[in-house]
């Protein structure tokens, strides 16, 4: 089934599949690199010069995400704008390359301070959001079912995020920096298989912001999945900060346990995105994002409730699936809503929202932990999840989905 979801049988590949194959693993490739980093980020600040570990993490972590937040749209505008996707998934993912490289290179030496690697941090993630925004947008480009397509989306996202944890903890064993130059070889690998894919932006009709701007507000609807990705990507950016020092002060864990913690939800979270993603082909998107936003807010505060790490280890674990039921559906139901002119743009305005969530995580997360305590941030993150759903649930159950492609078309 993970095959069939990201390549295809080998005598039956098709261009489509083949292509669907690698945009997966260009984005596999972007989220291993990114998730490298957290199970000892702060461990690596400290290596880079700072002084303070749950502060200098979060403006660490922040600062990557502020240039996803403010280059997003524009990679999206770019592209549909030129009718190009490949050359700036090429330049996004080699600079994300070199930023890694620089940090890796200038963070242990003297007189370097930490706030210019900072500014290096933003560029590298203003140039590796061009990579992911604009390889997921291929694949909503890509026919076979939008489910299908933002299932295999998912279901790389997941794997990369899931190895990258584990993984990432392992790494700081002999070296704080060593995270940072393998995550620079895989995001130098992702612009090498960049080029091997067929670029099908659609190329009939460019548009100006105005247009793109005017077609958005013409589509309020997609304030769902944009409302829905940021307190899911919330919940992902408290877990990747908020979480990894919670499980490192609670259970006494080190950066490869806090790594595997995090694989504990990334696991099931890979491997049910593409089974879910069909499924919200075949039931619609409502019912996967309503019920899994509630048991995914529910299992957040369960996570803190846990009186050992065994317990806390398998709650991660149901996490894990009900983020794997949200987030196929949520990521199709911008396909659904988006025109093909204008797919750039809307992937763009979801991934805003998204990394805005991210980077509400790490802030709020932080700040809530530093001036209150673990318990009510979690209690928070917990509620922000199941909330959005609770307030918004009249309207969305309202919403018109019946004109949508589905895996069957």
């Amino acid at each position: 089934m993970v095959r069939d979801a990201i390549g295809g049988g080998i005598s039956g590949t098709t261009s489509v599949q083949r292509d669907r194959g690698i945009l997966a693993l260009i984005l596999f490739a972007v989220l291993f690199a990114q998730v490298l980093l957290y199970p000892g980020v702060t461990d690596l600040v400290v290596a880079l010069g700072a002084t303070e570990r749950l502060d200098a993490s979060t403006w660490f972590l922040t600062a990557e995400f502020v240039g996803f937040v403010l280059f997003a749209g524009f990679w999206g505008l770019l592209s549909d704008r030129t009718g190009r996707r490949v050359p700036f998934i090429v330049t996004g993912a080699v600079g994300g390359a070199a930023g890694y490289a620089a940090l890796a290179l200038l963070g242990p030496r003297p007189g370097v301070g930490f706030e210019a690697l900072l500014l290096v941090r933003f560029l590298q993630g203003a140039l590796t959001i061009g990579a992911f925004s604009l390889s997921m947008t291929m694949l909503m480009d890509l026919d076979g079912g939008h489910g299908q397509n933002m299932g295999a989306a998912g279901i790389a996202i997941g794997l990369g995020t899931a190895l990258g944890a584990p993984v990432g903890g392992q790494l700081y064993e002999p070296g704080a920096v060593v995270p940072l130059v393998v995550a620079s070889g895989a995001l130098l690998l992702a612009g090498g298989l960049a080029t091997r894919v067929v670029d099908r932006a659609p190329a009939d009709e460019h548009t100006g912001l105005r247009d793109v701007v005017e077609r958005l507000r013409a589509t309020p609807a997609l304030s769902f999945p944009f409302a829905f990705g940021f307190v899911d990507r919330f919940t992902a950016g408290f877990f990747a900060l908020i979480g990894t020092v919670y499980f490192r002060d609670t259970f006494g864990l080190d950066a490869a346990g806090a790594g595997i913690m995090l694989g504990l939800f990334f696991g099931p979270f890979a491997l049910l995105q593409y089974p879910l993603g069909v499924l919200s082909d075949r039931v619609g998107r409502k019912i996967p994002v309503a019920v899994g936003s509630l048991f995914y807010g529910g299992a957040v505060v369960a996570v803190y409730l846990a009186p050992n790490v065994w317990l806390a280890g398998a709650t991660m674990v149901l996490l894990g699936v009900f983020g794997a039921l949200v987030s196929p559906a949520t990521m199709a139901l911008v396909s659904d809503l988006a025109d093909d002119a204008d797919r750039g743009v809307a992937m763009g305005g979801f991934n805003v929202f998204g990394n805005l969530g991210f980077l509400a995580g790490f802030v709020v997360g932080s700040l809530v932990t530093s001036y209150g305590s673990y318990g009510a941030a979690f209690l928070l993150a917990g509620l922000l999840e199941a909330g959005i759903v609770v307030v918004t649930l009249p309207a969305f159950l309202r919403l018109d989905l019946s004109h949508a492609p589905t895996f069957s078309d």
